[in-house]
């Protein structure tokens, strides 16, 4: 019987398996690198052991410093969570060697899914459909995907169309890949533009029984890393016979193995309900928890349980109602998806029912790796937090889920909530017509696009600065009262700019008056609450003030606005051509020198952030006269990296 369980991760998932261990009655052990330190899963443990280092190769992929992490601690099992080495055979069989309980598959299903490779080799000898792999690429052939054989998530994963490509993704690929799995080999196949991802949960015991427990679609993805799972799917729903082709397809893969726990076999299909495997997760899905809503499983406790040699029922309970998963992530949709780093000074998701558990025909479910304070660092996966709404019709779920993220307050670093919340109100997506091209069809940029629109952003900072402007006299020692901005005989308005919106307002005997916005009146205002009458309608907006951030929230939307500074430091300023990291990483590839001519688009280097390169391309035709940068280089955000002063210049 298991005792004291170890996670061998980090964040939300730590947190996931700790609740349901807390409810089992077993001690709870979390690792934790440097950088992790004040991570809240840390809190959430019984006990902790630090990793020492950084990066996850330094830490939460070293298998020896977990298995002597849960010596250490007295735990006598370890559970992997998802990512890092959850799919590492050599750890499954260390943590068994050292006679822990792995709460996992048995190593030889890990080994034999492990590869893509291999799976598909073995899948196509059980009859399973099977997209070929590609052992040479040709023109023919385009586009092809690259993977990562040892992991998913959207690592090692490229699109190639032209031939010319190829070497240099590959090579992108398999550093993305050993700086996540530890393993840099990757394989080619046929590249399908527009398809279904449908995966089937599976979970197995040791004694024979298999559920095919549900499937999930997950095709909304974001570089082939899902952002929106819902269950049941669509697809699958409209489709006579799918689910038990897919059940049966899900279970045959698993029977070959010998598979005992949790899975995850991923199928990719089209609009006629074919389908073609793609692999096995022999591990948790992060999307989990909309299985369990509409089940009312616990998939952790089935997975500790089952380590113990519990036997599964014949069969799984049914499934009833909808439930829709979207992932919270600090990043910039609208500029490559580029990852952020900061404080996140505050999070709040309004209407959560249940916090890494769901019960009842309805709620909203919250599965946070970050509270607030928590600072968002540049070694890990930008994700911040799963929200999952269920109810029982798809569409109610849909919009259950859109208002709780609009209300939300998020403040301190950019995230893809706007961009959740137009897909989950999307005709498209409310018709249940998604697929994996669902973002180049309706336009990204369209998507990405702020829920609040430029009067209701011009409205949110005028109420900025009239917070600002109360927060001036409340803490002035001498006439306090006096309306912030008076003047017995006025010479211009006050003015308050951020980034770029300029505030330009007067406070007059007969009310306020504010330049560019008609028909405003000035009903009350404080250092954190301002409500103003706009036409006719009375307006709330709520302020968060932090070091150069004014946060607005209000039913308009949210708006995070950048305080200018009026006298900036003159050191601050680039040459023009400045090539500035967009975000805190790691040089990990140059590919130019100083003194080289570039075209516009030419690689200049790569930065590796969040466990993703991204690539810094020259802007103009011209000549790189600084490189400041070389491979294997720390990087802050805002940093010169290159300098390309254009051909006009020269």
């Amino acid at each position: 019987m298991i005792t004291t369980v170890l996670v061998a991760n980090r964040g939300e998932i730590a947190r996931r398996v700790f609740r349901t261990a807390r409810e089992l009655g077993l001690g709870t052990v979390a690792v934790y690198s440097d950088a992790d330190a004040d991570s809240p899963h840390v809190g959430d443990a019984d006990a902790a052991v630090r990793l020492p280092g950084n990066t996850a190769a330094e830490t939460y992929l070293r298998p020896e410093l977990l298995v002597q992490a849960a010596i250490d601690a007295g735990a006598d099992a370890i559970h992997p969570g998802y990512g890092f080495l959850s799919e590492n055979a050599a750890f499954a069989r260390a943590v068994l060697d050292a006679g822990l309980t792995w709460v996992g598959p048995p190593v030889e299903a890990i080994e034999r899914m492990g590869s893509k490779i291999e799976a598909k080799k073995l899948m196509a000898e059980a009859g399973v459909p099977v997209l070929s792999e590609l052992d040479a690429v040709v023109e023919a052939d385009l586009p092809v995907l690259i993977k990562a054989s040892a992991g998913g998530g959207g690592r090692g994963m490229r699109v190639v169309r032209a031939l010319a490509d190829l070497a240099g993704e590959i090579e992108a690929a398999r550093s993305e890949a050993a700086s996540a799995f530890g393993d840099s080999t990757v394989f080619c196949e046929p590249y399908l533009e527009a398809g279904r991802h449908i995966e089937v949960q599976i979970m197995a015991d040791g004694h024979g029984t298999v559920w095919a427990v549900g499937e999930r679609e997950c095709s909304i993805q974001r570089r082939h890393q899902k952002v929106v799972e819902e269950a049941p799917s669509p697809l699958v729903q409209r489709t006579e016979g799918m689910r038990d082709k897919l059940f049966a397809a899900a279970r045959t893969a698993a029977a070959a193995i010998g598979y005992a726990g949790a899975g995850t076999v991923e199928f990719l299909a089209d609009e006629s309900g074919r389908f073609y495997f793609l692999e096995m997760n022999t591990r948790l899905q992060v999307e989990h928890p909309v299985t369990e809503c509409v089940t009312g499983l616990d998939l952790v406790r089935l997975q500790l349980t089952i380590a113990e040699g519990a036997t599964l029922p014949a069969q799984p309970p049914a499934s009833q109602g909808h439930a829709i998963e979207v992932r919270l992530y600090a990043e910039d949709p609208a500029h490559d998806w580029r990852p952020q780093s900061g404080t996140l000074h505050r999070v709040d998701i309004p209407g959560v029912t249940h916090r890494f558990a769901g019960a009842g025909e309805a709620g909203l479910r919250l599965d946070s790796g970050v509270e607030n304070g928590s600072v968002v660092g540049v070694h890990y996966d930008p994700m911040l937090a799963k929200v999952i709404a269920w109810a029982p019709e798809r569409t109610t779920a849909a919009r259950a889920l859109a208002g709780a993220l609009t209300r939300a307050r998020i403040h301190g670093v950019r995230t893809n909530r706007d961009l959740l919340v137009r897909v989950l109100r999307h005709p498209a997506f409310l018709a249940g017509e998604t697929d994996t091209a669902f973002f180049d069809r309706h336009g990204l940029s369209i998507l990405a696009e702020p829920l609040v629109d430029k009067e209701s952003e011009k409205l949110s900072a005028l109420a900025a600065a009239l917070a600002d402007a109360a927060a001036n006299r409340a803490s002035a020692r001498v006439l306090g009262r006096v309306p912030g901005g008076w003047r017995n005989v006025v010479s211009q308005p006050q003015v308050k700019r951020y980034g770029e919106h300029e505030v330009r307002y007067r406070v007059t005997r007969d009310g306020l008056v504010a330049e560019g916005i008609e028909g405003v009146r000035l009903v009350s205002a404080t250092p954190t609450v301002v409500e103003l009458e706009v036409s006719g309608v009375l307006r709330r907006f709520d302020i968060s003030v932090y070091s150069g951030l004014s946060c607005v929230d209000s039913p308009l939307g949210s708006v995070a606005l950048t305080v200018v500074d009026r006298f900036p430091d003159p050191a601050s300023q680039v040459a023009a051509g400045s090539l500035l990291a967009p975000m805190p990483g790691t040089v990990v590839r140059v590919a130019v020198a100083a003194g080289e001519r570039v075209r516009a688009g030419t690689p200049l280097l790569w930065l590796e952030a969040m466990k993703m390169e991204h690539r810094i391309d020259a802007p103009v035709d011209g000549v790189v006269t600084e490189l400041t940068v070389s491979a294997g280089d720390q990087v802050d955000l805002g940093r010169v990296l290159a300098v390309v002063q254009s051909e006009e210049e020269s």
